[in-house]
């Protein structure tokens, strides 16, 4: 399954893989891609806007310059007068400013930052990315560990309901079998010696 998004000289494609996915991103500052294991994707994200803004405060300088001609106009004149021209150019400078807005999900990881714009696409990508996350982290971590030490393997099931791969119930009862687990080995142990 391969997204590509794209907004103005930013190109960003997500190719889900099986076991990874590959972000490559295309821009003014540069190209380059990079893979990473879904169960790397941190749970909490960031958000960035990013705007021209100095078009903006340009734009709402024009504009204050024509509401005073406009205001200096009347006032001089003794009637209502209008200077559009300067209303016109800082009302198109304002609205390219805000359609040429991008607002961006951020995931960080060791590799880098993921950026995906939100657009129509955005929710598809971040779904897609959080539910093979947890399709990942349960095949790593979900299965019980009898090597482990008692207060290791809590804390990893502690962990992953933290991490909202197992829900708070699942957590408690894969606690509770670990806890067994060491009960009867432990009983084991004293019975053979």
């Amino acid at each position: 399954m391969k997204i590509i998004q794209k907004k103005s000289k930013n190109k960003f494609t997500f190719s889900f893989g099986q076991e990874t996915f590959n972000y490559a991103y295309e821009g003014s500052a540069g190209k380059g891609d990079i893979d990473i294991y879904y169960g790397n994707l941190p749970k909490k994200c960031s958000e960035s806007i990013e705007q021209n803004e100095w078009l903006r405060n340009v734009g709402f300088l024009w504009i204050v310059i024509g509401v005073f001609q406009s205001a200096y106009g009347s006032f001089t004149k003794g009637t209502f007068y209008l200077d559009p021209m300067w209303l016109l150019i800082g009302g198109g400078c304002l609205a390219w400013a805000i359609m040429s807005k991008v607002t961006y999900t951020i995931y960080r990881v060791e590799e880098g930052n993921i950026l995906i714009i939100q657009d129509k696409q955005h929710d598809i990508i971040v779904n897609e990315l959080l539910k093979r996350r947890k399709e990942q982290l349960l095949s790593w971590y979900a299965d019980i560990n009898m090597e482990n030490e008692l207060a290791s393997e809590i804390n990893k099931f502690k962990w992953l309901a933290e991490q909202e791969v197992l829900s708070e119930d699942e957590s408690k009862q894969k606690i509770e079998e670990v806890k067994f687990y060491h009960k009867e080995q432990d009983y084991k142990e004293r019975t053979l010696n």
